[in-house]
């Protein structure tokens, strides 16, 4: 984008990115705003206080909009030894975007690599770290034009194009090829396996699922999104993957911005060797002009992981159409609603993957605040607490980074005397369980500090 002198501000815009959590202080990026407009990095304290814009990204101008840093950083950051890792989507000596690193004081900022279309061109997502390697993706560029993944050293040295994604062809209104294109999210790394996703292209046009080993080797459609080519562009898989993945155990989970029962997105699942493909949740449609609906429309962000429960964030939807936090189970059960963003001074448009500390999910919307240009946010989520009979016991099991809370009961829900169960849980299978004897005929429990 270009820049422009009305989009100015102290603190940035947009702040659509993951932000990392490091002890007391939340770190992230904004992709407009700042001092020239073209987005910034910053710091604020999980309770809202010490904002801090550590660097404001310089004006891109002339017919490439180039700069010497980089500008519009629409992916989160990682942190490695006081140091952040970042990308920046435009700008650079090339105006094709940059790999940039900067200490968490806001000092010794780095252009660690400017993309000259070659190599790639708008890396939009986030990077990965493993020991002195960072892994990212670029939307476009490469040998075809269609992005690619790469690699480099954290002092921006040995970079290396992993893999460049095939030409294609437009059949109908979808531009597909042999292996996905425009990867617009970040990877995961398990073992030597990188695992993303490609917002478009492959067989359906629809987007794909891939992996590749960490020497470019191996690369390796998982799945295909189908395509939907009438409206109202439903299908079975979802479309167009705009988010990254998490990995459990030998499956994959992540979003897709559409497609899907009612073309409103879905959460989908898929094992490593890619089989047992399941859509676990369509999102709803919404109609104008409220845009309203009772689960959220097009997750544009990934998943987080507590226990068995997956934590994400639809972009459009909810109660007044601009979004939800939801919640919901490895299993595609259990989901829910955990709240509904109000618009205007309430925050709207969710983009950027949630985090999880302390039972308080943090995250970032791209539109409303204060000022309409969007904010930072925290949500204290009850983590899930299961229950269930065992002969004369009762097995009560939940996440062991429950952290700061106990298992606590009563005989009466009408009072207020709850009291601390013992015995203390012990850990098994990765979860806190208590074994209680049923020694009443009514007995609840629950979570609390």
């Amino acid at each position: 984008m270009t820049s422009d002198v009305s989009s100015t501000n102290s603190d940035g815009a947009a702040p659509v990115g993951r932000l990392v959590l490091s002890g007391n202080f939340l770190y992230g990026t904004a992709e407009e705003g700042g001092a020239w407009g073209d987005g910034a990095v910053f710091g604020v304290g999980i309770g809202g206080a010490g904002f801090t814009n550590l660097h404001s990204f310089t004006t891109i101008s002339g017919p490439y909009y180039t700069n010497s840093d980089g500008a519009n950083p629409d992916g989160g950051l990682v942190l490695a030894g006081g140091i952040l890792y970042g990308t920046a989507g435009s700008g650079g000596s090339s105006g094709y975007g940059v790999v940039f690193s900067i200490h968490t004081d806001g000092t010794s900022f780095t252009n660690l690599h400017g993309f000259s279309n070659s190599d790639g061109a708008y890396p939009y997502g986030s990077l990965t770290i493993s020991g002195n390697t960072l892994y990212g993706t670029t939307y476009g560029g490469g040998n075809a034009g269609s992005g690619t993944v790469f690699r480099l050293k954290t002092d921006g040295s040995a970079f290396t194009n992993l893999h460049s994604f095939a030409a294609g062809s437009y059949s109908s209104v979808y531009y597909i090829n042999r292996d996905g294109a425009n990867p617009d999210s970040g990877l995961i790394l398990s073992n030597n396996t990188l695992y993303g996703t490609a917002y478009s292209g492959g067989t359906g046009g629809a987007g794909t699922v891939f992996s590749l080993q960490t020497d470019g080797s191996g690369f390796t459609n998982l799945h295909f999104f189908t395509a939907a080519t009438n409206a109202p562009y439903t299908n079975g898989d979802g479309a167009y993957p705009h988010a990254g993945l998490i990995l459990v155990g030998n499956s994959l989970y992540g979003t897709t911005l559409g497609g899907g029962a009612s073309a409103g997105g879905t959460v989908f699942r898929i094992n490593t060797d890619s089989s047992g493909f399941t859509n676990l949740h369509s999102f709803t449609a919404t109609l104008p002009p409220a845009y309203s609906n009772g689960d959220g429309s097009e997750p544009d962000a990934g998943l987080f992981l507590s226990g068995n429960t997956m934590y994400g964030t639809a972009s459009s939807g909810g109660s007044s159409g601009d979004g939800v936090v939801f919640s919901v189970n490895t299993i595609g059960e259990g989901f829910a609603v955990l709240y509904s963003f109000p618009g205007v001074n309430g925050g709207a448009s969710p983009g950027g993957d949630l985090i999880l500390s302390n039972n308080i999910l943090y995250g970032t919307t791209i539109e409303g605040g204060s000022a309409g240009n969007g904010m930072a946010f925290s949500l204290f989520v009850v983590q899930p607490l299961a229950i269930a009979r065992s002969g004369t016991n009762v097995i009560l099991t939940w996440p062991t980074n429950a952290t700061g809370l106990s298992l606590h009961f009563t005989t009466n829900l009408l009072g207020t005397n709850w009291s601390a169960n013992l015995p203390a849980p012990i850990v098994i299978n990765g979860q806190n369980t208590v074994t209680n004897s049923i020694s009443s005929a009514r007995m609840f429990y629950r979570l609390s500090p």
